[in-house]
């Protein structure tokens, strides 16, 4: 085997894997959108079930689609990274041995797209983890008071009836 068709061999080969790699990427933001709906759902149909007399299903569901939002918009930006660094630093020097450089141009042309400011389906991924959590967190802030509230006039009540009032 002639070198020039062992390197075409190793692109194609590594070109299919990166290939993959993305169709992970997808297979991923599908399940993290599936799993805030879960979350929603979940919320909704156990909004009346209280722990301990006091935590209600909704308050911990609403903390587990923070964090879900939080891994998503973590697992995003890994996945950027990882495909960034595919381009750069592997697919590019391969290309180098190449007479023609597909991917090098593909992603320059990304770069040039990019500088222009316009949204990546990343950026809305992003934005859509971003806006979940929030949502998750007003819910869970919304929750929550009640149990504080609750807690500070239990303290105030000890204390108005030890010390005779405040």
């Amino acid at each position: 085997m002639e070198k020039e068709d062992l390197i075409f061999r190793e692109y194609k080969l590594y070109s299919e894997q990166k290939d993959k790699f993305v169709d992970r990427n997808f297979s991923t933001n599908r399940f993290y959108m599936i799993s805030l709906v879960v979350i929603i759902f979940a919320m909704i149909y156990t909004s009346s079930v209280v722990f301990m007399g006091k935590f209600t299903a909704t308050l911990l569901f609403s903390l587990l689609g923070v964090a879900v939002c939080v891994l998503w918009w973590m697992n995003v930006d890994s996945y950027n990274t990882l495909i960034k660094i595919k381009y750069s630093n592997v697919i590019e020097e391969i290309e180098k041995n190449l007479p023609v450089k597909p991917y090098t141009d593909e992603y320059k042309g990304i770069e040039e797209f990019k500088n222009k400011k316009i949204f990546m389906f990343s950026d809305i991924q992003k934005i859509i983890a971003a806006v979940s959590a929030l949502f998750f967190f007003a819910v869970f802030v919304s929750e929550l008071t009640p149990v504080l509230a609750g807690f500070w006039d239990k303290i105030f009540e000890v204390i108005s009836s030890s010390k005779g009032g405040i």
